[in-house]
């Protein structure tokens, strides 16, 4: 832990992660979480959905938007490499109140995805282990069966992958980068066997759409999950201030991410209509469509490829979702919007590990409730993802309009990704739209909506002793007693660092960062 130079008078000296995540792992970390379980899981259902070509053309569009979008990440990572990602640029941006609303629904995202991730261990092993997952039966919560098995296999994971980030990045980042080849070589692997199969044929991804529903109206119902297909790429911010490298790379590693993942999601979707009719799959209902139709091919050893590669997207999963969760919250603690102790790092590995024990605590309760009520939040969660993709690129185009880095094709990508994001927020919330959330994930986002007003009416007093300096040195690490940028919230009785002279931070480069 190195306390950052030109501290503001007053302040306490700011704590900074080291630098030791190398190229590798941050691509990893994007892959990783961007492609989770959901790869393995739910072909069946973006069959059913789209079709084999309507769903491959729906996740190449999706990853074609999100690329847009990763054009503000780019620039902003190399404006502000510092832990926070997106909390920190809707600071720098539009304010403290900007930063607190979305670094809460990213908090809640992050943390809702890791407790997802740990249910979908579960759910695999009740489908190559039920014997072990489907130990003492101890209730049903909405209509789905709570064994005591599944919770400890959940809860195993989420504490093994807590103390494996509270070591360090260097042990997170070096597994992550492990995971992804063995995930992405067992992916390789099922298609190749599915396609040299004598019973494995490409003619079984016959008809291309679903004969009742029109081929766009197929795209567009794939392209509207793009937030949730892709979510993860936006994990690489909030590392950036532990890049021992250039930030300027960070771009680069998003897009080859991105790209990686499209690839991934339609590898897997040829894999599983061309083991079995998929027309006949989806008829079907399995519990687990690609597993049947891999064990259909290879048997016990298809599954067993299967459930590797499935493992290997869950282990990627909890773990840059931790990193991510952990680096949120370790930059909100420091800019005393959480209580400070978030903002300490481990005296001996240097780990924010009160923000990975946190996100921990909160998961080992979410095995308890089922897998379908967490499924309520984890879908309200998504708004939060979505924000956050808003914000980022409205703050990107702001920047680009008022400084010298802009370009006419910056500024358009900016304004596209600022819509892209805005639109699948109304897609989640517009009752017309066929994607609205449904009343349980509402309810769920009213009750985290409340919460943060609490939580924010209480930590107001001892945000509002910061001034503009402290705030910017805490959060960017910029401290050099520069003007702020923003002005003064009347109503609240709170000096705020908003974007209303957003050259200034244009031309500012946060002191210690580089």
């Amino acid at each position: 832990m190195q306390p950052i130079s030109h501290t503001p008078a007053g302040a306490e000296p700011r704590a900074q992660l080291s630098k030791t995540l190398k190229p590798r792992w941050v691509w990893a970390i994007a892959l990783g979480s961007a492609v989770g379980w959901g790869a393995f899981v739910l072909p069946t259902d973006w069959l059913g959905t789209a079709g084999p070509l309507g769903a491959i053309i729906g996740f190449l569009i999706g990853g074609l938007m999100m690329i847009v979008i990763a054009v503000s990440y780019g620039f902003l990572i190399r404006s502000f490499p510092v832990s926070g990602g997106e909390f920190a640029y809707a600071y720098v941006g539009f304010g403290r109140r900007h930063a607190f609303l979305c670094g809460w629904f990213l908090t809640l995202g992050y943390t809702c995805i890791v407790a997802l991730n740990a249910s979908a261990l579960a759910l695999l092993a009740r489908y190559v282990l039920p014997q072990v997952a489907e130990q003492v039966l101890l209730y049903e919560v909405a209509g789905w069966e709570v064994y005591l098995g599944e919770v400890l296999i959940a809860s195993t994971a989420l504490v093994l992958f807590a103390f494996l980030n509270i070591r360090g990045a260097t042990v997170s980042g070096r597994l992550q980068y492990i995971f992804c080849l063995i995930m992405l070589a067992g992916v390789a692997a099922i298609l190749l066997g599915v396609l040299l199969h004598p019973d494995g044929q490409l003619s079984n991804a016959a008809p291309a759409f679903p004969v009742d529903v029109p081929p766009w109206t197929a795209i567009l119902a794939i392209v509207a999950i793009a937030p949730w297909a892709y979510v993860g790429f936006d994990n690489v911010p909030q590392a950036a201030e532990e890049f021992d490298f250039a930030p300027a790379k960070a771009f680069r590693l998003i897009v080859l991410a991105i790209i990686a993942a499209a690839g991934l999601y339609a590898l897997m979707i040829i894999a599983t209509a061309s083991a079995t009719p998929w027309t006949a799959l989806v008829a079907d209902g399995p519990i687990w469509g690609t597993g049947d139709a891999v064990s259909g091919l290879f048997g016990g050893i298809g599954i067993m490829l299967l459930a590797l590669a499935l493992s290997m997207g869950i282990f990627t999963g909890l773990n840059g979702f931790y990193v991510a969760a952990s680096r949120l919250l370790f930059a909100m603690g420091r800019a005393r919007m959480l209580p400070a102790a978030f903002g300490k790092l481990h005296p001996r590995y240097g780990t924010p590990y009160i923000g990975i024990g946190f996100a921990a605590a909160l998961c080992l309760v979410a095995p308890w409730f089922g897998r379908e009520a967490l499924l309520w939040v984890v879908d309200m969660s998504a708004v939060g993802v979505t924000i956050a993709y808003t914000y980022t690129c409205l703050v990107a185009f702001r920047k680009f309009r008022a400084g010298s880095v802009g370009s006419p094709a910056k500024l358009v990508l900016s304004l596209l990704g600022a819509a892209i994001g805005a639109t699948f927020l109304g897609l989640l919330l517009l009752p017309f739209s066929p994607a609205m959330l449904g009343t349980e994930s509402l309810t769920a986002l009213v009750v985290w909506i409340v919460l943060g007003l609490v939580f924010y009416g209480i930590r107001r007093a001892a945000n509002n002793k910061l001034s503009d300096d402290e705030m910017r040195y805490l959060i960017l690490g910029d401290g050099a007693g520069r003007e702020s940028a923003g002005g003064t919230e009347a109503a609240e009785g709170a000096k705020d660092t908003g974007a209303a002279q957003v050259e200034a931070s244009t031309r500012q480069t946060p002191a210690g960062t580089s």
